[in-house]
């Protein structure tokens, strides 16, 4: 398959999400050592999260560093179970490629499209693939992030 006949195009990183049982153990290595600044808080029941979104660099290329820790660690989702929770990519049309990637047999997380913690339109790649759907993260989760109107215009 050529690039051409894609109707959508990855953009670059947008974020990683980092889980821990205790965020504030990342949050001063991240923005106490590091100096990230953090530039909201997101806490979901659904999702299980209590998490930082901090910012690395600045304008339409910086890169979203998610600090997360669970509301209950005996919850799903266990968003501390892997430190490197998940990758988020920045894409030009969200709704064409997860149509066009479901139809080439990419696996999805369940929650479909919806709005992130960021008020980003989202969705997931499964991190393990099944028999309907061969292709998935290999034991990563994928974010497909849609990219605003700025960020297409500065990177596609």
């Amino acid at each position: 398959m050529t690039t051409s006949s894609k109707p959508f195009r990855i953009l670059g990183i947008q974020q990683i999400a980092i889980g821990g049982a205790d965020k504030m153990r990342l949050r001063a290595l991240w923005v106490d050592i590091l100096g990230l600044a953090i530039k909201s808080n997101f806490v979901s029941e659904r999702e299980n999260v209590d998490e930082d979104v901090c910012q690395l660099g600045s304008g339409p290329t910086a890169v979203e560093v998610d600090l997360m820790q669970p509301l209950d660690a005996e919850k799903k989702p266990a968003v501390h179970a892997t430190p490197l929770n998940h990758v988020g990519l920045w894409v030009d049309d969200l709704p064409k490629a997860v149509e066009w990637m479901t139809a080439n047999g990419v696996r999805f997380a369940p929650g479909g499209i919806r709005k992130g913690a960021s008020g980003y339109d989202i969705c997931f790649i499964h991190p393990k693939a099944s028999d309907e759907f061969p292709l998935a993260g290999e034991g990563v989760l994928i974010e497909l992030v849609q990219a605003p109107p700025e960020l297409v215009a500065a990177l596609g």
